[in-house]
């Protein structure tokens, strides 16, 4: 029997009928927003588009934790890949900041000009709005739970 195409599911607390938020995805979606905040203060285009960066990252696996990592011979092996297939609707986000990687990876070595003030202004409000959207499926979740999913500086 195959597994290909299968996702690992994850423990989740549950209150009455509904699932609660796993506390591995609520903690990620706090550093998420720790990381928009960093963004948000920081004095350096460069900064800024690698403080947005981790903060859609971490909301990303955020959601990967909630659904449970996709597993099996073909299961997708970056956040990217695997949080289009455990949330298909998330697909474009997906695509807008695997793009953004390279630049990253660019930044972090060295390549501080890799990044206009422009972009990076674009990349955190992309990051603001996903790190919204992402909270608000994670609450869909949690809706009976009492989990608190809200924190927000901006």
């Amino acid at each position: 029997m195959s597994d290909r195409g299968s996702v690992r599911q994850r423990p989740h607390a549950v209150v009455g009928d509904e699932a609660a938020v796993p506390a591995a995805s609520v903690v990620l979606l706090a550093r998420s927003d720790a990381e928009l905040v960093a963004a948000q203060f920081a004095p350096e285009s460069w900064e800024r588009f690698v403080h947005a960066h981790l903060a859609a990252l971490r909301a990303a696996a955020a959601v990967v934790a909630f659904h449970g990592r996709p597993s099996g011979r073909r299961a997708p092996r970056n956040v990217w890949d695997m949080l289009s297939t455990v949330t298909p609707e998330l697909s474009e986000w997906a695509v807008r900041f695997a793009a953004g990687a390279g630049t990253r990876t660019a930044i972090e070595a060295g390549r501080f000009d890799a990044v206009t003030p422009e972009t990076a202004e674009s990349l955190l409000c992309d990051a603001e709005d996903f790190v919204d959207e992402v909270r608000g499926l994670l609450s869909d979740g949690a809706a009976t739970s009492g989990t608190v999913l809200a924190l927000r500086a901006s």
